[in-house]
């Protein structure tokens, strides 16, 4: 924790060593961001912002003990919340139609060992999707608080310090999103 510290007080200063910290947390940003909103492009803009707004506000950051991930996590959400307030519509794709009931047709697997791969990959992405747009019925404070426990594996405290809340309230949320995604499935 000590060397964390002493990093982040470098980067302050250098951005070079902030760039090395961008670096370390994009793909975890990244990766939340994505498994909230499902959409790549929404995804990168997002993921931008909060790194943009990072590198802009690091030199108010204040070292309190718990790594920087989750400062990242906090300006990652907050953005989030300013997507979703702003969101007038939601684009359509044709994995939305429900001609396909959520499956794509698919050719023969008897090709080769790469083809069978990549439909091994398609399906899990199949598979993403499908609960994606099950998250997507919940309201953004259950997906997220779902995303950062399941997805990110973070611990009721960091969720709490990321979402400026208690931990009986994260439990909460918790508790009743799951209980809602249970139902929807």
């Amino acid at each position: 924790m000590q060397s964390e510290k002493h990093f982040i007080e470098k980067a302050k200063n250098d951005p070079r060593v902030f760039g090395q910290l961008y670096d370390l947390y994009y793909p975890k940003i990244f990766g939340y961001i994505f498994r909230v909103t499902g959409n790549y492009t929404i995804s990168c803009d997002i993921t931008s912002e909060t790194f943009l707004k990072a590198w802009i506000k690091i030199g108010l950051f204040k070292w309190k003990g718990i790594s920087i991930s989750s400062w990242f996590f906090k300006i990652a959400t907050n953005e989030l919340n300013q997507y979703f307030r702003k969101k007038k519509y939601t684009p359509f794709t044709i994995l939305d139609l429900s001609v396909f009931d959520g499956e794509l047709p698919r050719g023969r697997t008897y090709f080769s060992d790469e083809t069978n791969e990549t439909i091994t990959k398609l399906d899990e992405e199949d598979e993403f999707r499908n609960i994606h747009r099950k998250l997507k019925m919940l309201s953004p404070k259950y997906q997220k608080v779902i995303a950062l426990r399941y997805f990110e594996e973070m611990s009721i405290k960091e969720i709490g310090e990321i979402l400026g809340k208690k931990e009986g309230t994260v439990k909460s949320l918790l508790s009743r999103g799951l209980e809602k995604l249970k139902n929807i499935f």
